[in-house]
């Protein structure tokens, strides 16, 4: 196993410097994308991508619960456009950002299991 991977600890504030990219990540950590996820898949059980999009998307909600828009949820995650944001929120949560409620914090855990906000 790398040893350069083993020490790192915060991984979200990795993904965040890497600009939300597994490629940029591996980058950072000064290893190939391949040790990348051999590291990943052995130490979390799955691939960076899809650790990835899974922390991107829950702190997609956190931002959207503090109040940022679309817009700078999107900057902020590295997506080029409000639109590709709310692509992948959509596929991932089941309902749109314009469709979630900031003041309804437990929405969250029952994004998956119920049907689409109005």
């Amino acid at each position: 196993m790398n040893s350069k991977l083993n020490h790192i600890h915060d991984w979200l504030q990795v993904a965040k410097r890497a600009g939300w990219s597994v490629k940029g990540m591996a980058a950072h950590c000064g290893v190939s994308m391949r040790s990348l996820e051999r590291h990943f898949v052995k130490t979390m059980g799955q691939t960076p991508l899809a650790w990835l999009n899974e922390h991107r998307q829950k702190h997609a909600v956190k931002l959207l619960q503090d109040g940022s828009s679309i817009k700078e949820t999107a900057a902020e995650l590295g997506y080029k456009h409000g639109s590709h944001l709310t692509r992948d929120f959509k596929r991932h949560w089941g309902c749109c950002p314009t469709q979630f409620n900031p003041d309804y914090k437990t929405q969250t855990a029952n994004l998956r299991s119920s049907p689409p906000i109005p």
